[in-house]
């Protein structure tokens, strides 16, 4: 069991990286310190709010900061959270509209996720 961890770790970290590689340095900071960053949609120009996690960790923001709604969607497969945040990011710079039809909306009243990361 302690090795199958080990490796989950080691594919983890890899996820890490190839993500904070596609980050700007801005969403590189925000990862960093909170465990999530902040994406423009591509035809709404709304902010999304992206949490360390693999599934409800997407959260519309408005202008003061505060989740608009959630969104869940993801691609398929079983993925570590960092090659799922790398997707998500990706969808909704690149095409918003198809993402949105396709993700399934969540109530702002939950709270975001970034509390879950590791060490975090």
């Amino acid at each position: 069991m302690w090795e199958r961890w080990q490796a989950y770790e080691r594919i983890e970290a890899r996820g890490i990286a190839l993500l904070s590689a596609w980050l700007s340095p801005e969403q590189r900071s925000q990862f960093e310190k909170y465990k999530r960053f902040d994406v423009i949609g591509s035809e709404s120009g709304k902010r999304y709010r992206i949490c360390y996690g693999t599934s409800t960790n997407v959260y519309e923001m408005d202008g003061r900061d505060r989740v608009v709604l959630g969104w869940c969607f993801r691609p398929v497969g079983s993925l570590v959270p960092g090659d799922v945040m790398l997707a998500q990011k990706i969808a909704l710079e690149t095409n918003e509209r198809a993402t949105l039809m396709v993700a399934q909306p969540f109530p702002s009243t939950l709270p975001p996720r970034a509390s879950h990361a590791p060490g975090g």
